[in-house]
């Protein structure tokens, strides 16, 4: 079983309580290696992503909380000569991927007797923690930016959380909801706490039983990192297990007018530390300060991957694209299909691309 310690002191995470920071020096939590995914201790009598619930590393007596997430279709769409692969995680319960991780964090707090916690998000984490809070009882207070896309607010609120809309950028709320923690409340922060990656790299479980082997590539958007480093972890576990021989190249992409990852990855530490958080239509991968930057910089090793920015009028032109192709998803996820054809013909088959959230979240804000 995999340890969570603080990345920079190397403290456990504690035996009781939920910090969402090393307590000692108020460093990151992690696990301290992949998943331990063994197939033959699947429960395929459980819903969803809980077939895998071995592979969790979850605390004692935790529950299964569950609204069905998981086994999403594998459609394939033909473009430049290459068939390319889209895992639609926008078919999840509420809409997007977050629903995997989610899942897992909840069950995590519910081991912990959590009655009532707070989050922050741009949207999407924010409907996925309030409808699993709610189905798992839990009293939820959400911290969002007032520019967040109305479904989702709506959607929020539609699940009995506390909406707090924040004005200024995606940042602010977070700050909102980093007070809060600071007074004393839970903070069931989707990017500080690590539970959620074991639910996320079942997506890696699942395409592997999808395509029969390892995908050459995989693009997934790029926010705090947590979706791309989630899947990473995922094959990596299958690969230490021998269930696959090699890993995939791994693409993230984020929108070019928030960019910090790109920036580090490819222009190093000054670079990240002049990064803007402009406006973009790819709400969901709007975050200044990353935390899962360090993991992604020592996982994706060089040449197993890279960090892609797309500008926002490619963005666009990709959204739309997608919608004429019967794909209609929130314009983050329309990242990876503008990414895709700048990398098409140099990069490893099949690509798969994650698309990671409906476009029944989001309408065109008016001009």
């Amino acid at each position: 079983m995999a340890d969570i310690r603080c990345i920079h002191c190397d403290q456990p995470y504690p035996s009781r309580g939920l910090p969402f920071r090393c307590a000692s020096c108020g460093g990151v939590y992690d696990f301290n290696g992949p998943p331990n995914f063994d197939p033959e201790l699947n429960e395929r009598s459980l819903p969803g992503i809980w077939r895998y619930r071995h592979a969790f590393d979850l605390f004692k007596d935790a529950p299964v909380i569950s609204l069905g997430e998981g086994r999403t279709p594998l459609i394939w769409e033909h473009y430049r000569g290459t068939e390319i692969a889209l895992k639609m995680e926008s078919l999840n319960p509420t809409g997007s991927y977050k629903d995997r991780g989610t899942a897992v964090l909840v069950s995590q707090l519910k081991a912990r007797n959590a009655h009532n916690a707070v989050e922050d998000s741009s949207g999407n984490a924010g409907a996925s923690f309030a409808a699993y809070a709610a189905r798992a009882r839990m009293n939820a207070k959400i911290f969002v930016p007032s520019t967040a896309s109305g479904p989702k607010l709506q959607q929020i609120e539609s699940y009995g959380a506390e909406l707090k809309s924040v004005l200024g950028p995606r940042s602010a709320a977070a700050q909102e909801a980093f007070q809060e923690a600071m007074d004393g409340a839970i903070y069931a922060s989707h990017a500080y706490l690590p539970f959620g990656l074991s639910g996320i790299a079942t997506i890696a479980y699942e395409l592997v039983e999808q395509l029969g082997s390892e995908p050459g590539t995989i693009i997934a958007p790029a926010g705090h990192g947590s979706l791309l480093l989630g899947i990473i972890r995922g094959f990596e576990a299958l690969q230490r297990g021998r269930l696959i021989e090699k890993q995939p190249y791994y693409i993230g992409v984020q929108a070019k007018a928030c960019a910090p990852i790109w920036y580090f990855f490819n222009q190093g530490w000054d670079a990240y530390n002049a990064a803007q958080e402009g406006k973009t239509l790819a709400e969901g991968v709007r975050v200044r300060h990353p935390v899962r930057l360090r993991a992604l910089r020592e996982e994706i090793l060089p040449g197993g991957g890279e960090i892609l920015a797309i500008e926002e009028n490619d963005l666009v032109d990709a959204h739309i694209d997608l919608g004429k192709r019967g794909i209609y998803v929130e314009p983050t996820s329309a990242l990876v299909w503008s990414a895709v054809q700048q990398v098409i013909g140099r990069v490893p088959e099949p690509i798969v691309l994650i698309l990671s959230g409906s476009g029944l979240k989001y309408y065109k804000p008016s001009i």
